[in-house]
C-alpha cells in the first residue's frame, strides 16, 4: 500500500480504472435501441469532423476546435448521460486511432477515454444547457489537469510548477473550448434540434 502511494502514476491508473470499469458497468445495464445507435453514430461522425476544424493545435497534443465536443453533449441531452459517457468512450479511442500523443499508459486512459466519458455529465443538467456543458467541461478539465500533472511536467518551464503549467495549459484550452461550445448553445435552437431526436428512453 505505502509503495502504491508513493508512485502517482500506480494511483492515477487505479483511480482511473475503476472510473472506467465503473463507467462501463453503469451503461451495461442501459438498454440500446435502433434510434439511440443510429444518433450515436451521426453524433459520433459529427464530432470527428469537427475536431478537424482546429483553432489550435498543441505540439504535445490537444485542440482547440470549433465545438466538437458539442454532438456528444447532444447525445447526452437527449439520451442521458450514461449514453452520452458511451459515445464519449467510443470517439475516445477513436480520437487515440487519429491523434494519438503517447507518453504512459495511465496518460492514455486520462488522456483519451475518461475525459471523453466525463463530456457525459452534460446529461445530468438537462434542464440546464449552459450548466451542463460548465459540468462537462468541468469533467474533462480534470482528467486532462491530473495528466498534465503526472505525465507532462517535464515540458513546464524552467521553475514552474507543474500544477500551475497544467492549469495554464489545460485551464485555458479547455475553458477556450467550452466558451465556443456557450456561444454555439445560445446561438443554434438547441432545445429544437433536441425535440427532433426524438424522445429519451
Amino acid at each position: 500500500m505505502t509503495e502504491l502511494l508513493s508512485s502517482p502514476s500506480s494511483l492515477f491508473a487505479m483511480t482511473g480504472l475503476f472510473a472506467m470499469t465503473g463507467g462501463c458497468i453503469y451503461m451495461k445495464k442501459t438498454k440500446l435501441t435502433t434510434q439511440m445507435l443510429v444518433y450515436i453514430a451521426l453524433m459520433l461522425s459529427l464530432t470527428i469532423i469537427l475536431h478537424q476544424l482546429r483553432l489550435f493545435h498543441f505540439p504535445q497534443g490537444g485542440s482547440l476546435t470549433l465545438g466538437s465536443m458539442l454532438p456528444i453533449m447532444l447525445i447526452s441531452y437527449r439520451f442521458g448521460p450514461s449514453i452520452g459517457a458511451m459515445t464519449g468512450f467510443l470517439y475516445g479511442f477513436m480520437n487515440l486511432l487519429l491523434d494519438p500523443f503517447i507518453l504512459h499508459p495511465v496518460q492514455v486512459i486520462f488522456d483519451y477515454p475518461l475525459p471523453f466519458m466525463a463530456i457525459g455529465l452534460a446529461g445530468l443538467m438537462k434542464n440546464s444547457l449552459y450548466l451542463g456543458v460548465l459540468l462537462g467541461f468541468a469533467g474533462r478539465f480534470l482528467c486532462h489537469f491530473i495528466s498534465g500533472i503526472v505525465f507532462f511536467s517535464s515540458y513546464a518551464p524552467e521553475g514552474m510548477s507543474p500544477i500551475i503549467y497544467s492549469l495554464t495549459v489545460n485551464g485555458s484550452l479547455i475553458g477556450a473550448e467550452c466558451l465556443i461550445c456557450l456561444i454555439i448553445v445560445k446561438l443554434l435552437p438547441i432545445r429544437r434540434l433536441l425535440d427532433s431526436m426524438g424522445q429519451e428512453h
